[in-house]
């Protein structure tokens, strides 16, 4: 049985609060909401934070709600079953819900946050085992090693980002809040990430994501297509989110594709958007756009499936993405 380490939990009221107890105790410390990762991760000693900062009774991390601008503001610490039955999501972000409703299983929706799944630690097919079976390969770079066995000859680690909403979250061009020592910024969410399976996000550790802003969708359109092994509970192996502004004749206005998993960050396709911008989102037209966003995807032997049928998927999900997105 896999066992937690001995740790001091603490439950600040306050954002405030929260990151003064980060700053207190640095490294040693990690905030928690759901612990749906963390703690997996705690038992198999991929992170040994002494202090866990419990975030869930902080009430501006608990916001679900429309602004004046039509604009939804989600709190980092809603929880993905709230996300997936909120009406007025389903009826204007449905792509959200959907996204959400694919995460893991109904159990751990009701325990995992939104804030949780966007900041999601990369996986690896080498790096996701116990303790004592990577001690017995060696240690890999991500934790305690010096070596990617994903590409032993690589300098850096390239586990994947494996969140479904992250690719959603930047096909809907979002932006998150910060709250650090120094006060709160906002940025896009796109920016949130970078492409390197140890140091994959922007934001500086003592930093706390407070909420997301989603910008109105209507009327756009959104899908969200998901690979994996099994049917419920699998991280995805392939995610693709397809943003569209079609005008009144159908021809595309604008376009985002977004990839996840195939990367250690999510991986925008502008070679995609620009097959599709001008054109009736046609059979023609959704095909080279399918291929166009297939180049980037560089999929390695760090997740489940085999490398080539991975790649082989990418336009398929991305074809399927855009029909969906249209309607089809």
């Amino acid at each position: 049985m896999l066992r937690l380490p001995s740790l001091e939990a603490r439950f600040p009221a306050s954002v405030e609060e929260a990151v003064s107890l980060k700053v207190e105790r640095g490294g040693d410390s990690a905030y928690v909401a759901g612990g749906t990762d963390l703690y997996p991760n705690m038992k198999r000693r991929q992170q040994t934070p002494y202090r866990v900062i419990d975030v869930r009774g902080i009430a501006d991390l608990n916001r679900l709600d429309v602004g004046k601008l039509g604009a939804l503001t989600i709190g980092a610490g809603v929880t993905l079953r709230r996300l997936i039955r909120d009406l007025q999501v389903r009826t204007s972000w449905p792509v959200l819900a959907e996204a959400a409703a694919t995460i893991s299983t109904p159990i751990l929706q009701n325990m995992g946050t939104v804030g949780g799944n966007l900041l999601l630690d990369t996986r690896c097919n080498y790096y996701d085992q116990s303790y004592e079976w990577r001690k017995a390969i060696d240690f890999c770079m991500k934790k305690d090693g010096a070596i990617c066995w994903v590409a032993p000859s690589s300098p850096r680690c390239w586990a994947v980002q494996s969140s479904d909403l992250v690719p959603v979250m930047v096909a809907l061009g979002a932006s998150v809040t910060l709250a650090g020592p120094d006060g709160q910024r906002t940025i896009p969410i796109a920016t949130l990430y970078q492409n390197d399976g140890i140091d994959y996000l922007t934001k500086r550790p003592d930093e706390l994501l407070v909420s997301i802003e989603v910008p109105a969708l209507a009327p756009a359109r959104a899908s969200y297509q998901k690979l994996r092994r099994r049917g419920s509970f699998d991280f995805p192996v392939l995610g693709v989110a397809a943003w569209l502004d079609l005008d009144g004749g159908g021809v595309v206005r604008d376009a985002r594709i977004v990839l996840g998993a195939v990367g250690s960050h999510p991986i925008v396709s502008e070679d995609a958007r620009v097959a599709l911008l001008g054109r009736p989102l046609d059979e023609d037209a959704m095909d080279r756009a399918a291929r166009a966003a297939a180049k980037p995807a560089k999929p390695l032997d760090n997740t489940d499936f085999t490398i080539g049928w991975r790649k082989d998927m990418v336009p398929v999900f991305v074809r399927r993405a855009l029909a969906a997105a249209a309607g089809r």
